[in-house]
């Protein structure tokens, strides 16, 4: 019987694919379920053999866990040489963006939380 070893969702693309590589180099047998036309459904990847499990799992644990270590030297490296991009940088690519989404919070908050101080007419 099928069984679920990842949630797609949540994973960029390039991981993805890493994954996707890692499995097929250990002979693992899986299949991937889209997210469908509008997104809704729940991409995945399925082992379809089950004993397999215990296997897929330790691979993936081993991948992750390297894959983090990779990204936090990457991440290192860049903030080392003062090229990780900050909020500052954020705004700065695109400050009228940047305005719009501070104005909409701020009518969010207004209309949130006027009724309950008595601003409102």
């Amino acid at each position: 019987m099928a069984v679920r070893l990842l949630n797609l969702r949540p994973v960029p693309d390039d991981e993805a694919q890493e994954i996707r590589q890692l499995l097929n180099e250990k002979r693992v047998d899986y299949y991937e379920t889209p997210a469908g036309r509008w997104g809704i459904s729940s991409p995945a990847i399925w082992l379809r053999d089950e004993s397999q499990l215990h296997e897929a799992k330790l691979l993936l644990g081993r991948y992750q866990t390297e894959r983090f270590q990779r990204m936090r030297a990457e991440y290192d490296e860049l903030k080392k040489q003062g090229m990780q991009r900050t909020l500052f940088d954020v705004i700065a690519e695109a400050p009228g963006r940047f305005l719009f989404y501070l104005s909409v919070i701020g009518l969010v908050l207004y209309f949130s939380i006027a009724p309950f101080l008595g601003f409102s007419a």
